[in-house]
């Protein structure tokens, strides 16, 4: 059953729904292997490191690297699965030998600890592991933010020292073939479950080793969650699936973390399943339920600065692999112009998604785009191309409140003389703020129908005349 027909269905019982659902849930990782060396390092004896807090941590410190020790004499060369349970014998042994611990530790932390070293990412896996944290954020050993359900908090997490934080970061990326070190100190990559990791490294980071998390649910959202969020309307869900279904190519424009990854992933779910995907991006995250996906991914450079395959040359690999769709995760640079040329040469029904704070915007950010591709084209004959290859741009948007909206979804009409003219055929209007700083607001039809409905009718699916008129439309 189609979106459109569930929702009509449900249009008589909207009253009933208006709970909302927990913003991306997380799954925990699976672990690769590790050297144990690499995880307990003697620890420095300065005191530069998050000095404010050394005093309160001292004697759960101290205990955890005694065991650090004793792990490092005893069971050197043993393989991970046989050091976890001897952990809490270690550290009752340790602290019936010195009076010092009795009654001032935590035992169970400070085991749990040394089990997230071990098996996990460190300090930082209990946040991994939490349903509500959608981000984590390590500015160095002493500052560890998350983000808990749209807004960014501190938290008491903290890491021995650099090396500490260095080692994490080496678990994360060895797996995936990448490096980072001073020659490289630039490096994406992902975890297990597919959950996004930039990590840079001194002498760029001057706080010390920085990494960034975005997670990911296990589960992909589907359209029915995202209108349950309130980041788009029922009508807007129903338009949406009748563009990717008609094969209109959609480009999907936003701020950092407004979630335009997570609205592709939902668009690529109304692809049909008997047509061949291709998947472009730097570190592959979407997650695509349909059988015949191929995913493709960027390379760095080795460490002699060669072997480095971009974007653009996969964008241009992949219309060579017969596909029915391209979905690119992010377009950046020069490979815009590969990715106008596909959508007018054919390639129809592509997606992809790019930085910007509108639609206007969207469209002078891919002009310069395609200038970086080197190829010198008069400015208008690059506007006929952006025009004559997308249909729909849809702009996303965190709001303070930190709930994340489509707050527009905008045809693209063609050419007026020089100038790509746009039309609004939704859009979200802020009409105030509650006293706790919820942002009120409704996302709305402009009553405009756009000049490709007929193109949709053609294909076979039809869209109700409400659904571009202003009526009972979701609101909060």
């Amino acid at each position: 059953m189609s979106l459109l027909n569930r929702i009509q269905e449900r249009t008589q019982q909207a009253d009933e729904t208006d709970g909302q659902q927990d913003e991306l849930r997380s799954h925990p990782p699976v672990q690769p292997k590790v050297d144990i060396r690499s995880v307990f390092r003697e620890p420095h004896t300065k005191e530069t490191v998050h000095p404010e807090a050394k005093r309160k941590q001292d004697k759960h410190q101290e205990l955890k690297n005694l065991i650090h020790k004793r792990i490092l004499q005893e069971y050197k060369d043993s393989p991970v699965e046989d050091i976890i349970p001897q952990l809490e014998v270690m550290a009752i042994e340790i602290m019936k030998e010195d009076e010092q611990f009795r009654g001032s530790i935590d035992r169970k932390k400070v085991v749990d600890e040394l089990r997230n070293d071990l098996t996990g990412f460190g300090p930082i896996n209990p946040l991994l592991m939490d349903e509500d944290v959608s981000e984590v954020m390590v500015n160095g050993p002493s500052k560890v933010y998350c983000e808990r359900k749209g807004k960014i908090e501190l938290t008491s997490i903290m890491f021995r020292d650099d090396e500490h934080v260095m080692s994490i970061i080496e678990k994360i990326v060895a797996p995936i073939g990448r490096r980072i070190d001073e020659s490289s100190p630039m490096v994406d990559a992902r975890l297990p479950d597919g959950s996004r990791v930039n990590a840079i490294i001194p002498p760029l980071a001057l706080n010390g080793p920085t990494v960034t998390i975005r997670k990911f649910s296990k589960d992909p959202f589907q359209i029915d969650d995202l209108v349950n969020f309130g980041t788009l309307s029922q009508e807007m869900a129903i338009f949406l699936e009748a563009c990717v279904k008609a094969r209109l190519n959609i480009f999907v424009s936003g701020g950092t973390g407004s979630g335009k990854t997570t609205t592709l992933n939902v668009l690529s779910n109304f692809i049909p399943h008997d047509e061949r995907i291709v998947t472009i991006e730097d570190a592959a995250e979407l997650q695509l339920g349909q059988d015949h996906v191929v995913s493709l991914e960027s390379r760095p450079p080795n460490i002699e600065g060669k072997g480095a395959i971009t974007i653009r040359d996969l964008v241009r690999n992949s219309l060579r692999m017969r596909p029915d769709r391209v979905v690119i995760g992010e377009v950046r640079g020069a490979e815009a112009l590969d990715m106008l040329q596909a959508m007018n040469t054919g390639h129809d029904g592509s997606l992809a998604t790019g930085h910007s704070n509108s639609a206007r915007d969207m469209i002078a950010r891919l002009e310069t785009m395609v200038l970086l591709a080197g190829v010198e084209l008069p400015v208008k004959a690059i506007r006929e191309q952006i025009a004559g290859a997308l249909d729909v741009i849809i702009q996303q948007s965190r709001l303070k409140d930190g709930s994340r909206k489509i707050t527009s979804i905008t045809e693209v009409q063609g050419m007026e003389g020089d100038v790509i003219v746009l039309q609004d055929i939704f859009a979200y209007k802020q009409q105030g703020v509650h006293e706790d700083g919820k942002i009120i607001g409704r996302l709305i039809p402009t009553g405009v129908r756009p000049k490709f409905y007929e193109r949709l009718e053609a294909s076979g699916i039809h869209i109700p005349a409400n659904v571009f008129i202003e009526g009972e439309e979701w609101a909060e």
